[in-house]
C-alpha cells in the first residue's frame, strides 16, 4: 500500500494519535480478541505513516484469504464501526467514492472498559513516527515550493527574451545597425530561449 501525499486532515489525524495520552475507552482491548488485533493492525500502519482500509487491515491480521471472504470482511467492519463509536479508532473521508473507507487509531495508548492500561506502540516506535512525519512534512512544503519557483523563473525567461527580441527588432529599425546593441541582444536571445525551452520541456 503506497502513501500519497498527506492531506492536512490526515496530518492532523497522525499529529493527534502521536501526541495523545492515555485516552479512556468504553471497550475491551484484550490480547487475542478482535478489537485488540485490528488495533494492532491498524498502529503497525500509521507508525509508518498509512492510511489501512479494511482489507489491508485483515491482511496484516489473518491474511490474504480472510481479506477476500466478503462476510469476514462485513464483520470486521461492524467491530471497527463499533471501535469509531467508542473513539479507539476514526474513520477518514474517502478520496474516491468507489474507495474503501480508511482508518486511523485516535491514540496509541488507552485505558480500555476494564481499566487497563493498553499500550499499543512503544515511546521509541512514536518518537520513530514523529520523526518520520517531521521528514515527510519537510519533504512536502520543498515539494509545494518548487512550482512556484518554477514559475517565477519562466516568467523572468520570457520577460528577458521578449525584452532582448524587441532591442533586435529596434536596432534593425535604425537607418545605420548598432552592432553594440544588436549582437548582445541576439546571444541574450538565443541563450536565453534555449533555457527557456528546456524548462518548459521538463514540465
Amino acid at each position: 500500500m503506497s502513501q500519497p501525499r498527506l492531506t492536512p486532515s490526515e496530518i492532523r489525524f497522525l499529529q493527534d494519535a502521536l501526541d495523545a495520552d492515555y485516552k479512556a475507552c468504553d471497550i475491551r482491548l484484550r490480547e487475542g480478541e478482535y478489537q485488540y488485533d485490528l488495533a494492532k493492525a491498524i498502529v503497525s500502519f500509521q507508525l509508518e505513516l498509512l492510511f489501512p482500509d479494511v482489507k489491508d487491515i485483515i491482511k496484516k491480521s489473518y491474511g490474504e484469504d480472510k481479506a477476500n471472504d466478503i462476510q469476514f470482511i462485513r464483520k470486521v467492519q461492524t467491530i471497527l464501526k463499533k471501535m469509531e463509536r467508542r473513539k479507539v479508532v476514526r474513520i477518514l473521508p474517502k478520496n474516491k467514492p468507489w474507495e474503501l473507507q480508511r482508518y486511523v487509531l485516535s491514540s496509541f495508548k488507552f485505558l480500555d472498559a476494564d481499566k487497563n492500561s493498553v499500550v499499543l506502540a512503544t515511546d521509541q516506535q512514536i518518537e520513530e513516527a514523529r520523526n518520520l512525519l517531521n521528514s515527510m512534512l519537510s519533504v512536502q512544503v520543498k515539494l509545494q515550493a518548487k512550482p512556484s519557483i518554477t514559475k517565477t523563473r519562466i516568467f523572468l525567461l520570457v520577460f528577458v527574451v521578449v525584452a532582448s527580441y524587441a532591442a533586435i527588432v529596434w536596432a534593425l529599425m535604425q537607418p545605420t545597425i548598432n552592432p553594440m546593441i544588436f549582437v548582445p541582444a541576439f546571444c541574450i536571445a538565443i541563450a536565453f530561449s534555449i533555457m527557456l525551452g528546456k524548462i518548459l520541456s521538463k514540465k
